[in-house]
């Protein structure tokens, strides 16, 4: 269920008194049905009532499962939903319960369940005390142990009959036990030994299977928490006649719940199909023409269309509900149709939705394109002819040269001075060239002294 002290029977309500709850924190009152079963929302919680206005001494309580009960409170104590208080059972001692709802309102839940105000006799002792809560929180706390002792004494004696779930009374003395069989079961010997293990009063209950699961609850097909486990109270039959008005396939595991019966909720639509269904004939599944013999393949109720199609043709042929009665009629005369023709056409055009799509939201790949874009980079493409900006180091082909120039000495004439090189590739202008260091400097400067004075030699 939604809270875990859900499931064990405590509902809501805290572990002791005066502490937060658990579950969702609203001491009950929630109303989502999701933590409490079968809540009833007080709308009348919040009106001023007359000042000479004596409240209904009939209060409803609940206690684990979808178990409520309706209980005097003869002694006007100020009760609220959620407080958990001590009731009169059906047997001796006392039981411990939450309350579920008061006021006028419960005047009306009597009305609903067919019970008059003087068929309710048992009554309210006191509000829950803190060793109330302490023995009742003790002895859910045995309940799933005596459930799987229980189980393993079951099974020694051979009984078919499974033990589903243990529910102990608040001053835990007696303990009933909730169990589902195909037939008649004889648990006399089992009662004995039972009673021996466990040292309390027993008492077996038989239910169904559908009972079973709104007591265990769970998640079904439809991704939402059992119906049987929330809200629904009455069980109606259900039969595969449903499953077949709905035009649904007869297959039980999509059909089945998981108490193994059919699901609940086939019947919630059985209305609206039944009564759309009477515009529909039931005893037409062929029209003979002239082509062949077309048989019915296929009925949509509500768009009142049946589709027909020729033993071993691929296509089926749409026609409506009128048509078909025509035809119909034109064959119980002796006569065939000159050919299945649907009044519907192929140049149909596409619906214009009634919004204007600004953000593009109709697409269900628009984010897969963007990443797509995203992802499309250029590669860099890389100029060697580009020229290097003064400071940086030459790249590529560039770099192979200056070392090429380094390992070649330059050529000498007789008297030891270098001669120029007509193929070499002309200096490079100063702007261009990099600043020498200033180590070097001294020896670049003797070098163009030289130069200069070949040039006056010549």
């Amino acid at each position: 269920m939604g809270c875990g002290s859900c499931s064990s029977g405590g509902g809501c309500g805290s572990k002791t008194l005066g502490t937060v709850p658990t579950g969702c924190n609203n001491n009950g009152t929630c109303m989502t049905s999701g933590c409490n079963k079968l809540d009833v929302y007080d709308w009348l919680v919040d009106m001023d009532l007359p000042s000479n206005y004596k409240p209904f001494e009939i209060v409803e309580v609940r206690f684990k499962g979808s178990r409520k009960e309706f209980f005097i409170n003869t002694d006007n104590i100020y009760l609220e939903m959620g407080e958990m208080v001590a009731v009169e059972p059906n047997t001796g001692g006392y039981d411990i319960g939450h309350v579920s709802l008061t006021g006028e309102l419960v005047r009306l839940q009597l009305k609903k369940n067919n019970l008059r105000i003087d068929d309710v006799v048992k009554k309210i002792y006191r509000k829950a005390t803190e060793n109330d809560v302490a023995k009742y929180q003790l002895s859910k706390d045995l309940e799933w142990e005596t459930m799987h002792r229980a189980r393993n004494l079951a099974l020694e004696l051979g009984l078919s009959m499974k033990i589903s779930d243990v529910d102990y009374q608040g001053d835990k003395t007696k303990a009933t036990f909730y169990y589902t069989a195909e037939g008649r079961v004889d648990f006399r010997e089992l009662i004995k030994r039972m009673a021996e293990s466990f040292r309390i009063r027993i008492e077996m209950r038989q239910i169904g299977m559908r009972q079973e699961a709104s007591r265990l609850g769970g998640i079904g097909s439809c991704g939402r928490e059992l119906c049987c486990s929330t809200w629904l109270t009455d069980f109606k039959t259900v039969s595969t006649s449903a499953a077949r008005y709905q035009n649904l396939s007869l297959n039980t595991l999509k059909l089945a719940g998981q108490c193994g019966k059919l699901k609940c909720c086939l019947n919630y639509e059985l209305d609206s199909y039944m009564d759309a269904l009477k515009d529909i004939p039931n005893n037409i599944d062929r029209i003979e023409t002239h082509a062949g013999i077309a048989y019915l393949q296929k009925t949509d109720i509500f768009k009142k269309t049946m589709w027909f199609a020729y033993p071993r043709a691929e296509s089926w042929v749409p026609l409506p509900v009128d048509k078909v009665r025509e035809f119909a009629e034109i064959n119980a005369g002796g006569k065939k149709v000159a050919d299945l023709v649907s009044p519907q056409t192929d140049d149909t055009k596409e619906p214009v939705p009634d919004y204007e799509n600004v953000v593009g939201q109709d697409s269900l790949t628009r984010l897969d394109e963007q990443n797509r874009r995203r992802k499309k980079k250029r590669p860099k493409k890389t100029n060697t002819n580009k020229p290097q900006a003064e400071g940086q180091k030459p790249v590529g082909k560039a770099v192979e040269a200056k070392q090429n120039t380094k390992k070649q000495a330059p050529p000498q004439a007789a008297s030891g001075k270098p001669v120029k090189d007509s193929t070499s590739t002309p200096a490079a202008p100063k702007s261009a060239r990099a600043r020498p260091q200033n180590r070097n400097r001294r020896n670049n400067n003797n070098n163009n002294n030289r130069n200069q004075e070949d040039k006056t030699e010549q």
